[in-house]
């Protein structure tokens, strides 16, 4: 039997697009066992992934050189026999375990010039125009990728659902199942310049409890105070249908409970795509990022972006200070693409 090693990346939102590779490479080698590294946070995520046998949980953070502890983890997984390892990230020190491992086959994107760490080097990442695309061209020999265009079939992740544990989850946070649920993540680990006011958040949320919703706001500890300046928006009368739910679930738990959503409204997120990935009725909302790259991967979806000369420009903050790409963007934009996908 083939087993593989994949070298997932560290954030949400790439490791839930990660699962299109995962489904591509269960396609092409049904009888193989996929075993994926990752950090702990991610590992909610693979237990949703059916393709994926074992998780292996990277027990360094993402700038960690440590090379002492790479070489030793990589002889720990040596005694696996892995026949292929699939380096997603691009870092040089992210190519070293399955060095080490004495994995015969190494493959991945170029990145830091990672000539000798690996054996099946990819170097035409601009000719994939997608993250996802990059990804599920690491699963097919080399001489067969030369642009996007080779890739016979692009799968959209799908993570499952654990009723048993939404039901818990239900319980546990006392909420109602009697009213339609628009969900809210208006958090972005990435940095303020992917995130829409929270004032423009509440004005979505008004108007949809006044159609007769309720509201549920996702997120980590972190986006806490946010959440909670949402909720503080909106009117007294209609903040008992605003229930915030961020730095309150597990992972596990958001996952399930955001699968009972009539329809998301989201900042370019990890949470975005994993509402894609629920295939739940999506907005997206982009502020320095665009879709031209990271796209949410769904049937119902609406992307709502500015179209100022300035963005994208990629960058975690606003380099001009303005933040119009956000600012601009009226909650009316978001309102209507909700009653679109709706109807």
């Amino acid at each position: 039997m083939m087993k593989i090693l994949v070298i997932g990346p560290s954030w949400v939102g790439d490791m839930v697009m990660s699962q299109s590779l995962y489904i591509t490479i269960k396609k092409l080698h049904p009888n193989a066992e996929l075993h994926v590294m990752a950090p702990a946070w991610c590992c909610a995520l693979l237990e949703r992934m059916p393709q994926v046998d074992k998780a292996i949980v990277m027990p360094l953070g993402h700038g960690d050189f440590k090379l002492a502890e790479r070489f030793r983890l990589g002889r720990q997984l040596a005694t696996t026999c892995y026949d292929w390892a699939i380096i997603q990230p691009n870092s040089l020190k992210s190519a070293l375990i399955p060095l080490f491992a004495g994995i015969k086959k190494r493959t991945g994107w170029k990145g830091e010039s990672r000539y000798g760490l690996l054996n099946d080097l990819r170097s035409n990442k601009h000719d994939f125009p997608l993250m996802v695309e990059r990804y599920n061209a690491l699963a097919y020999p080399k001489t067969q990728m030369k642009s996007h265009q080779d890739i016979p079939e692009l799968p959209w992740p799908a993570l499952s659902v654990n009723v048993d544990n939404q039901h818990s989850a239900l319980a546990e946070l006392n909420l109602p199942t009697t009213m339609p649920v628009l969900s809210l993540c208006p958090g972005a680990e990435f940095g303020p310049a992917k995130r829409w006011p929270e004032q423009y958040y509440a004005e979505v949320a008004r108007h949809q409890i006044e159609q007769g919703q309720q509201v549920w706001i996702f997120g980590s500890a972190k986006d806490i105070p946010v959440a909670e300046s949402i909720r503080h928006h909106l009117p007294s009368n209609l903040q008992q249908h605003c229930h915030v739910l961020a730095g309150r679930t597990s992972l596990h738990q958001a996952i399930d409970l955001m699968a009972l959503s009539t329809a998301v409204v989201s900042n370019d997120s990890g949470l975005m795509h994993i509402a894609a990935a629920l295939q739940r009725p999506l907005v997206g909302v982009y502020g320095s990022t665009s879709p031209q790259y990271t796209p949410p991967l769904a049937e119902k979806v609406a992307v709502v972006h500015t179209d100022i000369e300035c963005r994208p420009c990629f960058k975690r903050e606003c380099p001009l200070g303005h933040l119009k790409c956000l600012k601009e963007l009226p909650p009316k934009r978001v309102i209507d693409a909700l009653a679109q996908l709706a109807d």
